[in-house]
């Protein structure tokens, strides 16, 4: 069958999450919970997308910006589906879609110790930030440590 790219709906979110669980390098967290990915999309249309083979969703990418500056999030492909070009071709998809926004850049956070993902996407062009430093707090009240 043929692998065909689509814009992300919260309908994909249960095979989304499943995805990600599988998924070495992806970071889940509270966030990532249906009502706040709902939320995301909402706020973000026409900027995720997911790869499927027939019925079964084997890749996805999150994409969002701030008027200002794109980010990407979850970029996953199913494993028996790798190296194919399906992480590239999602990539492509955000991008081009935060390009007709008007965003000029784009920004990706990836785990240090994600060997793989660090090499995909440095082969794929993108520039690691070494000047930068990463802070984050909990906003939401008993969240965090």
């Amino acid at each position: 069958m043929a692998i065909t790219l689509r814009e992300m709906s919260i309908e994909d979110y249960n095979a989304a999450y499943q995805l990600w669980e599988t998924s070495p390098g992806v970071g889940l967290s509270s966030s990532d919970a249906y009502d706040s990915i709902a939320r995301y999309l909402d706020r973000n249309p026409g900027l995720s997308f997911v790869a499927c083979d027939g019925p079964k969703l084997i890749g996805t990418v999150l994409g969002g910006h701030d008027s200002r500056r794109g980010y990407i999030y979850h970029l996953a492909v199913d494993l028996a589906y790798r190296k194919r070009g399906i992480g590239r071709d999602l990539v492509g998809h955000c991008i081009a879609a935060l390009g007709k926004n008007g965003i000029e850049k784009c920004h990706i956070f990836v785990f240090g110790t994600n060997d793989d993902a660090l090499a995909f996407w440095k082969n794929c062009g993108w520039t690691e930030r070494v000047e930068l430093v990463i802070l984050s707090k909990y906003t939401a009240p008993g969240d965090g440590s």
